[in-house]
């Protein structure tokens, strides 16, 4: 077993990443592991849009000429304004483009499984049959694991009647059906949109009792809002008005909230809403029913599904759909993630099924880390976000450091 690489990197996400570009920029040695951009190039939709603006789009690397707006210079265009959203297959190349200039040493190899060593450190084993020691392990595997499809969904995921959002790059093989498309978030707006545009006839279930879009920015730069604009709701990474400053620029100190807080905060502090680009695709587009809770869902006997509502609206109780999308969104929840041991899972500390995380990024198991939205948790909405990659990837090989 080779034990001479001591930081392992699982994930080739943002996250993974710009953790790699700091520890190699701090001389750790380390191995980086993953298809790079894969969650985004196989798990998106590939006529979606960023929610974050261009400002925000950036990975983190310590060298500099690394940003989006240096990608688009080097490819001959103008780095773009606040109200020029960054489509995805954009976002993709310039992950691409991050990676082949910052991390080349990336190994498009999948990690198989990840145990503790008796004497400590960690085994990784690869999907090529590899095995080698390392003396800690930083998990940056993204969303998909984490997909949520509520309860009263999931059992006819099995039956090829329900999915996630997270399943779908095209939505073009549900031409000419009905797709029932469940949640008000951002991915549940913007897929009923794609769906419609695909000729697709989406109806979108919402318990929210209204839906909720972003505000249009008045400027493309931040800085150019008027003063008193600024000071009433200054600009952030993750937006304008005071909680999402004391979100972007206080992560550290959002760990330290009681539990109970942190979690009420994470689902409020941009909750589901759409962007503000996205209004113009859904408002009288389709059909919306807001106040409205799926109780139940059962095969049709057609090949579609039946749905059972709880429908504040007054209408019907009762939707037939041939297709049901949950754009549900994401729940952290470490069972998930078998290529742990499950040894390993049980010795890390968890809340509601996230793990508790050290200042620097640490679970309970000294050596094993976790970034990106499993770090959400702990760390807040930036967590979730591209533009809490500078933050984490900081800490996290900072702390790194001294373990090597």
């Amino acid at each position: 077993m080779n034990a001479d690489q001591r930081v392992v990197v699982v994930g080739a996400g943002p996250y993974g990443l710009a953790t790699a570009a700091h520890l190699k920029a701090r001389h750790v040695p380390f191995r980086v592991f993953g298809q790079p951009m894969d969650g985004w190039r196989s798990h998106m939709p590939g006529r979606m849009y960023l929610k974050s603006s261009p400002f925000s789009s950036s990975i983190s690397a310590v060298v500099p000429g690394r940003r989006l707006e240096d990608f688009r210079a080097e490819e001959g265009r103008a780095p773009g304004g606040e109200r020029d959203p960054v489509p995805l297959e954009e976002f993709v190349r310039y992950g691409l483009w991050f990676q082949q200039r910052t991390v080349p040493e990336l190994e498009q190899v999948t990690v198989r499984r990840i145990d503790a060593r008796p004497g400590g450190g960690f085994r990784v084993l690869l999907d090529d049959g590899e095995e080698f020691a390392g003396t800690a392990v930083v998990l940056a595997v993204g969303v998909v694991r984490f997909a949520h499809v509520p309860p009263e969904l999931a059992p006819l995921t099995r039956d090829g009647l329900v999915s996630h959002t997270a399943d779908h790059v095209d939505f073009g093989r549900f031409a000419g059906q009905d797709v029932a498309v469940v949640g008000a978030g951002q991915s549940a707006l913007e897929s009923a949109a794609l769906l419609y545009e695909e000729g697709a006839r989406p109806t979108l279930l919402a318990r929210a009792a209204t839906l909720a879009f972003g505000s249009p920015p008045r400027t493309d730069s931040p800085a150019d809002r008027p003063l008193r604009e600024r000071v009433r709701a200054p600009s952030a990474l993750l937006g304008n008005g005071w909680p999402l400053v004391a979100c972007s620029r206080a992560p550290a100190a959002y760990r330290h909230l009681p539990d109970r807080v942190r979690d009420r905060l994470l689902h409020t502090v941009l909750g589901p809403y759409g962007a503000w680009w996205l209004r113009e695709r859904v408002d009288g587009r389709f059909p919306v029913r807001c106040g409205v809770r799926v109780v139940a869902a059962e095969p049709d006997g057609r090949g579609g599904v039946r749905l059972l509502l709880d429908a504040a609206d007054g209408q019907a109780a009762e939707l037939r759909a041939d297709h049901v999308i949950a754009g549900t969104g994401y729940r952290v929840d470490l069972g998930r993630l078998d290529l742990l041991s499950p040894e390993l899972r049980r010795r890390v500390v968890t809340a509601g099924g996230a793990p508790r995380l050290s200042a620097g990024f640490e679970s309970s198991v000294p050596g094993l880390y976790f970034t990106g939205l499993a770090a959400a948790p702990t760390f807040g909405p930036l967590l979730r976000f591209v533009s809490g990659t500078g933050f984490a990837a900081r800490r996290i090989s900072a702390a790194a450091t001294r373990q090597a």
